[in-house]
């Protein structure tokens, strides 16, 4: 029988009484904040958020707990939009989901930065045990295809140091059950023939600086078969599939036909809708998943959002992370 854990891809949406303050504080609207060097008020401000969307988490009952990202502004290129080496350049559009963020221009070494293993600190000492911590992180291939190298030259060079530069901030997050590494870019901005392999080696890099399971989720759409088969040279424990808005027929024929980790994360619930569905209607996803690949057994099978919920109204994110608790809690999933 599969573990059903449910769980999230992290970025929450920011609660409107955090937003409006933030906005007053830095005297911007939120989409042009910057963060990094905070001022003690808006590090209080992100302290309590952080411990808001922490609660709405434990009282939700998810088996995985994130640390929210509301911090991160620029999304999944956050990680780089504080580095010092870094300038963010104009407002740019990542993927196709209405959402405009800066572009990040990496000027210099990508050295340690410690930004997202100081959040998770305080997301530890928030969680306080009551569940099991789980780190998120963009992934370096996604991170890479999202930012514009004017440093390293060379494009296997850049997605090469990226590897290591989110190697090196894993290393220092504190104890997690969990890594999830978000990958949109497989998917939307696939990797050539010259950068497919190496994009494969660079996510196996950073799933070995943890000891934590690693879940390489990738949504928007279905892999294409190489990419997939290239993924799977990755040592990590589980990909994420997006059945929501991804082709069902490409991603079965890619598991079938390559097989998949012992573990799985599959994408149910709409993170960009505001319909909620029922918790029957995501379990019965997750026993019609099961029926495609009988063929194999699933240790863990964490059920999530297809997307981040950063897309969200606060209420309507909430609700999701009942829907997804609660059905992980029903009956036990079907051998």
């Amino acid at each position: 029988m599969s573990e059903l854990v449910a769980t999230t891809p992290g970025l929450f949406p920011l609660p409107d009484w955090a937003k409006d303050q933030l906005s007053d504080l830095k005297g911007h609207q939120k989409g042009d904040l910057i963060s990094g060097d905070e001022s003690d008020a808006i590090v209080a401000a992100y302290d309590e958020a952080r411990e808001e969307v922490i609660g709405d988490q434990l009282d939700a009952g998810l088996d995985r707990v994130v640390e929210g990202q509301l911090r991160w502004d620029d999304n999944l290129a956050h990680p780089l939009t504080v580095h010092e080496n870094v300038e963010t350049g104009g407002i740019v559009r990542y993927y196709d989901n209405n959402n405009f963020y800066r572009d990040p221009r990496v000027t210099g070494d990508l050295t340690f930065s410690g930004d997202v293993a100081a959040e998770l600190e305080k997301a530890s000492e928030a969680i306080d045990g009551e569940a099991a911590l789980q780190a998120v992180l963009p992934g370096p291939y996604s991170l890479a295809d999202l930012a514009s190298d004017e440093h390293y030259g060379d494009e296997a060079e850049f997605l090469d140091a990226v590897g290591d530069f989110l190697a090196e901030e894993v290393e220092a997050f504190p104890a997690h059950e969990t890594l999830f590494l978000n990958e949109p870019s497989l998917v939307e901005n696939a990797p050539g023939e010259d950068t497919d392999a190496l994009a494969s080696e660079v996510i196996d890099r950073v799933a070995d600086a943890t000891d934590a399971d690693v879940v390489v989720n990738t949504y928007w759409g279905a892999l294409d078969e190489k990419v997939y088969a290239h993924l799977m040279d990755a040592d990590v424990d589980a990909i994420g599939f997006d059945f929501v808005a991804g082709d069902r027929e490409q991603t079965l024929y890619n598991i079938n036909e390559y097989g998949t980790k012992s573990d799985i994360a599959l994408g149910l619930v709409d993170g960009q809708n505001t319909l909620v569905e029922s918790p029957e209607t995501v379990r019965e996803r997750v026993d019609w998943v099961q029926e495609q690949v009988a063929s194999q057994d699933f240790e863990t099978t964490y059920v999530t959002s297809n997307t981040e919920l950063f897309y969200l109204p606060v209420n309507k994110a909430q609700e999701k992370l009942a829907v997804l608790a609660e059905a992980a809690s029903l009956n036990e999933v079907k051998a």
